[in-house]
């Protein structure tokens, strides 16, 4: 009877369309990985093997009933960010990683994060859930504290990218709870005076000099491989051996940053185009389920948040493969190699199904009993 209980009320909400949705991104990634490196493929089997497990884990925490202990994840989540600036271990000059004792294992706390941050505003938002006409200066600077921390310690590694990632989730949230007018216009005068401050005084030469050769007219080589290894695929692209800028290793990092090229060389413009309405379908989707949220801001926020930071990645690293962007290490979701972005995006959809599968106190408690 238990298990009647939690089958008929968790299962049946229960968001099984983002599932199906997400699936053809992962298994095609998996395949692609193969065709070009078999060692790395069985590497993202295990990556996925591991999501999976903790998608299981997490969906089944009772999220709502401690939400009480996100504050503590978000601060530990700091702390691991400031031990990165005073331990990390570098690479490729870059301070990104910390090294785990005893294990010769290193992780990266940039990454994380991620979840602890989209968590911590939900979090406080929902608390503290923003009037009819917008946030005011008090709140706002609440929330502008908790996003701009990270930013300013993510920036320091360095990590541009992720922190400026991380920055334009944080405002989009803010976008979708709403500010005063004022706040907004204030906001809009300070950014576009700080602008090239910005450009000047906290961007290294190395990122300076990546934007240069974006608006200049001679891209970097390895934006050169890759708008030829997308031109190269035509309308229905190649078969894997016919694929010359891969398989030849022209395409840099063809399984990682540049992947959708590679893509683009085996499935042509057809299948790139396939891919792009995919992702915007899952955005869409996401969106959807914040109109079904009924005031429920711990939904709406975690919602709008993982929505924002799937359509950035990937509107990033695909202007970035055919040159309309500069290039920067974001990783296309769910589809390049390596786990600590793709495990971080499948605990956030645990998060979401966790939060609109639990939505009544109830289930928990049906759950809970059911394990028993």
């Amino acid at each position: 009877m238990k298990s009647t209980i939690f089958d008929r009320r968790v299962i049946d909400h229960f968001d099984w369309m983002l599932i199906l949705l997400v699936a053809p991104i992962i298994g095609c990634s998996f395949y692609l990985i193969y065709e070009i490196n078999v060692q790395l493929a069985y590497k993202q089997l295990a990556y996925i093997l591991v999501a999976f497990g903790l998608f299981a884990f997490v969906f089944m925490l009772p999220i709502r009933r401690f939400a009480w202990l996100i504050p503590f994840g978000y601060w530990l989540g700091i702390a691991l960010l400031v031990a990165v600036e005073l331990f990390g271990t570098m690479r490729m000059g870059a301070q990104r990683w910390l090294e785990l004792p005893f294990i010769h294992m290193t992780i990266q706390p940039s990454e994380i994060f991620k979840p602890f941050y989209i968590m911590m505003l939900a979090h406080t938002i929902h608390e503290s859930p923003p009037p009819s006409s917008g946030y005011g200066w008090k709140p706002f600077f609440k929330l502008a504290f908790y996003i701009l921390l990270p930013f300013v310690l993510i920036y320091r590694e360095p990590d541009l990218g992720t922190a400026l990632l991380l920055l334009l989730v944080g405002g989009c949230i803010l976008i979708a709870v709403g500010l005063q007018r004022k706040i907004w216009i204030t906001l809009v005068l300070v950014c576009s005076l700080g602008g090239v401050f910005g450009f000047e005084v906290l961007l290294h030469d190395y990122q300076k000099k990546r934007i240069y050769d974006f608006i200049s007219n001679e891209s970097s080589y390895h934006v050169r491989q890759s708008i030829i290894a997308i031109g190269s695929g035509g309308l229905t692209g190649k078969e894997s051996e016919g694929a010359t800028q891969t398989q030849l290793r022209f395409l840099p990092i063809s399984t990682s940053d540049f992947i959708f090229a590679y893509f683009v060389e085996r499935f042509g413009f057809i299948g790139a185009l396939g891919l792009i309405i995919l992702y915007l379908l899952i955005t869409l989707h996401l969106l959807s389920l914040t109109l079904k949220s009924d005031g429920d801001y711990l939904v709406t926020v975690t919602i709008t948040g993982v929505a924002t930071m799937i359509f950035l990645y990937m509107s990033i690293n695909i202007a970035m493969t055919i040159g309309l962007a500069p290039v920067v290490g974001v990783p296309l979701p769910l589809f390049s190699h390596g786990g600590s972005s793709f495990i971080n995006f499948i605990v956030l959809f645990a998060i979401i199904e966790n939060l609109l599968a639990f939505r009544f106190g109830f289930l928990y408690t049906a759950a809970l009993r059911s394990l028993e």
